[in-house]
């Protein structure tokens, strides 16, 4: 590790991206430890684990004694531990996951991302002796605003099917899930995930350096669930320099769920390292789930979902037919799809790239190749893709930059996971 830090400081260490390194694969069919000394991965999912902690100002000392219930746009936050007893201070905990009462497809995912876009957010507080308090807010005025994850960054995750014979809501498809094994929905970047080219976390531990959401953070632990042969992370970092495009709330047909975005460096140590960095999608495995019960029922491989596909969807407003009733617009869980004088637009920062309109849109405005997931006997069409590959390979590339140019300083962690 040390001479690996001393060849970044030098300006002569090898630092590539995940994706760079399987096109060498490709073109050389070799790749020794000479010949790379940092990989950057990443990866970009739905991730409910995922909680901030904000604290600021809210009225005058004394003004009242302590806050019993809050939220800000509609959606529940958590008052404490601390009680800041009339120090007119609060601090709120809000989850990636809660809903608002307001809006049925807005939630903390949202929230989150329009507090970092710099959106003035209403917060209303319920004091212990019933007033009520309400202010409105923007991410600089409150001076403690941090993400956390309960757990994130899986070792990438699984396919869910439908087998049975009803739709089915849930959180794992935008809209009900057909039933009959009509469709595929798909979580995890594959290749280019952290944990997958690092998997018995040599590397990963307390105190790594990473970036969440774009912003520098912290690697603190374990998440919730995690095991050895299935980990994940907990970690933490400012959300005042997060980017929001790789952030925000996602509306599934049981809620809206939370976006959080990873990139980790792993530096090449060892042999071990190096060969499951080489690993390509296709020799990854993907566990297909019946998503009624959340048992096994096959497995197939992260070659379905990557390979010879389009990682971005493409819009073609000419071929908009000009329907009475968009359907494409209503499904979009990203509320990336508008129409403005009867003419359909798409905000690409919002677009997650998850394909769901390709499959909604009659008149193929709407174009991509999602691939099939291959399950015996059964070929069944991806529907929906829950993690965002292309905005993953971006950040990988941006913090190979950032260490490059010495903003990024890879550390070492302090103690094993």
């Amino acid at each position: 590790m040390e001479d690996i830090k001393r060849s970044i400081k030098s300006g002569k260490a090898t630092v590539l991206t995940q994706q760079e390194i399987s096109e060498m694969v490709e073109e050389k069919g070799e790749i020794g430890l000479k010949d790379v000394d940092v990989v950057t991965t990443a990866t970009r999912a739905i991730m409910s684990g995922t909680y901030a902690v904000l604290s600021f100002p809210l009225a005058a000392p004394g003004s009242f004694i302590r806050a019993s219930s809050a939220r800000i746009n509609g959606v529940p936050a958590y008052p404490g531990p601390c009680p800041n007893e009339r120090l007119g201070i609060i601090d709120l905990m809000v989850y990636g996951t809660a809903h608002s009462i307001r809006q049925p497809d807005y939630g903390g995912g949202h929230l989150l991302r329009e507090l970092v876009e710099g959106k003035d957010v209403l917060v209303e507080v319920l004091a212990e002796n019933g007033d009520l308090l309400e202010k409105d807010i923007c991410l600089d005025e409150i001076p403690y605003a941090r993400i956390f994850s309960t757990r994130n960054a899986f070792k990438n995750y699984v396919a869910f099917v439908n087998p049975k014979g009803l739709p089915l809501k849930t959180i794992f498809s935008r809209l009900e899930f057909p039933p009959h094994f009509a469709a595929a929905t798909v979580s995890g970047c594959g290749q280019i995930n952290p944990i997958k080219n690092d998997p018995h976390l040599e590397t990963i531990g307390i105190g790594t350096r990473i970036l969440i959401n774009g912003a520098q953070g912290f690697v603190m632990g374990t998440g919730t669930r995690s095991m050895p042969t299935r980990p994940n992370l907990l970690g933490m970092a400012d959300m005042r320099h997060m980017d929001p495009e790789y952030m925000g709330g996602f509306a599934t047909s049981a809620g809206p769920e939370c976006i959080g975005s990873w990139a980790v460096p792993i530096p090449v140590l060892n042999e071990y390292i190096l060969r499951s960095i080489l690993l390509q999608d296709r020799d990854i495995p993907l566990t297909i789930m019946d998503v009624n019960v959340r048992q096994k029922i096959g497995k197939s491989t992260y070659g379905d979902v990557w390979d010879s596909v389009d990682l971005e969807v493409q819009f073609d407003p000419e071929r908009c037919k000009g329907c009475t009733r968009c359907t494409a617009a209503p499904a979009c869980p990203m509320n990336a799809i508008s129409i403005e004088d009867g003419r359909v637009l798409r905000d690409k920062t919002k677009c997650f790239n998850c394909g769901l309109c390709v499959s909604q849109c009659s008149g193929g405005a709407f174009q991509g190749r999602l691939g099939a997931i291959r399950l015996g006997e059964r070929t069944i069409p991806i529907q929906l893709r829950q993690s965002d590959r292309a905005r993953a390979m971006g950040l990988a590339k941006r913090l190979k930059e950032e260490i490059l140019n010495g903003s990024f300083r890879i550390t070492e962690m302090v103690e094993r996971l």
